[in-house]
């Protein structure tokens, strides 16, 4: 009798005493749930710059020893524009189309060889790359705020050329282009609209013929590609809620 009196008493007392042991114990806390920034969206921007583009001319005067042109020259200036464009995120991936138009300032000559008599062609040429645009797919890898991407597609771009013969011919003349144009660079969302950029971007226009110039010229072809960086600021619109980190 007392061994079950005693049994009963002491589970009694463990009861009583099991709330008070339980709020001793330490609490979980709840798991954060933070948001990360979501790319998805349109948005709009410009950039500015500068550029560095190559040239080599053929004639009929046929290619400078090993070379595959007869003369080749170099052009630089500055470049800058606007753009707008569309992205959409899964994951981490990011993929996107984009438009531009830029104007520019890119241009450069042979007269430094000519002047130094280094040319194998008594002629004097320049070419300006004068404005142009792009249409290209994006993909990239997001890492919350930071973006990192490649990009490619179809370019246009307006090239002013003159080739002068001296005492004997000048030929100017404007002609459009198309081409490649490849890149690729590092976006930053410094706040959830406001978005920086470094971007290098390739542009190939190809060759331009040139079969019927002005009298004593000789009929001539020209090959032209640039490189340019850029700093750019774009702003995106938010439409949608922020995207929830899960873990």
């Amino acid at each position: 009798m007392k061994r079950i009196l005693f049994t009963t008493v002491s589970l009694g007392v463990l009861g009583l005493m099991s709330p008070a042991l339980g709020a001793d114990l330490p609490m979980k806390a709840p798991v954060a749930v933070s948001p990360i920034y979501d790319w998805t969206g349109f948005y709009v921007g410009a950039y500015g710059g500068g550029g560095f583009g190559n040239h080599n001319l053929h004639n009929a005067l046929g290619n400078l020893g090993f070379a595959n042109y007869t003369i080749n020259y170099d052009s630089t200036g500055a470049i800058g524009g606007g753009e707008l464009g569309y992205n959409v995120q899964s994951g981490n991936i990011v993929v996107g189309v984009e438009a531009d138009g830029f104007w520019s300032g890119i241009k450069g000559s042979d007269l430094n060889q000519f002047n130094n008599g280094t040319l194998p062609i008594f002629a004097i040429d320049q070419t300006k790359l004068k404005d142009g645009g792009s249409f290209r797919a994006r993909a990239g890898i997001a890492i919350d705020r930071l973006l990192l991407f490649f990009d490619g597609g179809w370019a246009l771009g307006d090239l002013d050329h003159t080739n002068t013969v001296p005492g004997v011919g000048v030929d100017h003349f404007t002609v459009s282009r198309s081409g490649l144009a490849a890149g690729g660079g590092i976006a930053y969302a410094i706040t959830d609209n406001l978005i920086g950029k470094f971007e290098y971007r390739y542009y190939d226009f190809g060759r331009f013929v040139r079969s019927n110039p002005t009298t004593g010229v000789l009929p001539y072809t020209v090959d032209s590609t640039y490189s340019v960086v850029t700093l750019g600021l774009d702003y995106k619109f938010n439409w949608g809620g922020p995207v929830l980190a899960k873990y």
